[in-house]
């Protein structure tokens, strides 16, 4: 089966669109992993139909947030195209279910594969604006890798690590078939 973990990176904030619609972003980057090519793919915005196709091919899609933000960045672009119905593990969604509140990428990055994230979203649009393209997509390359990796950790060993706001980590069991 062919696993594709995926991120993207929009063109502007909520604050630039007038509320909290992320279609209306519009989308600056993304970047697929896939299991069958073991390789990376970067797409832009003239390159999302086939970054739908290679989302729509997919055993599985990956990511972290992918059902509350990336499938809906993705609207505009696909329409009649139901995204949230691909056969998907939204990691933050899973979590979500098990510990009752929301998880960052990076509180799961910190506490599974100790590391950090190098930017965040409002860096990426700075990124987009200022024309530094190969910095946002090196950026989002990197938050792909890492969702790929806590995927990887949490189908070898049942469980992820997160930080709590107060700073101590915990365990949090997954049952990701991998």
């Amino acid at each position: 089966m062919n696993i594709v973990v995926f991120d993207l990176e929009t063109q502007n904030l909520f604050e630039d669109v007038g509320g909290r619609d992320p279609s209306r972003l519009r989308l600056a980057c993304a970047v697929t992993w896939s299991s069958l090519k073991n390789d990376f793919t970067v797409y832009w915005e003239q390159d999302v139909p086939a970054l739908i196709a290679e989302l729509k091919s997919a055993g599985r899609v990956v990511g972290f947030n992918l059902k509350g933000f990336d499938y809906e960045v993705l609207k505009p672009y696909a329409p009649g195209e139901r995204l949230a119905f691909l056969p998907t593990l939204d990691i933050q969604e899973d979590l979500f279910r098990a510990l009752s509140f929301r998880l960052g990428l990076d509180a799961v990055a910190r506490a599974t594969l100790g590391e950090t994230k190098i930017a965040d979203g409002v860096q990426a649009v700075t990124w987009w604006r200022e024309g530094k393209l190969d910095l946002l997509a090196e950026y989002c390359k990197m938050d792909v890798d890492v969702t790929r990796r806590i995927y990887e950790f949490g189908c070898a060993n049942g469980y992820v690590h997160y930080f709590t706001r107060l700073g101590s980590k915990q365990k949090v069991q997954v049952n990701w078939r991998c």
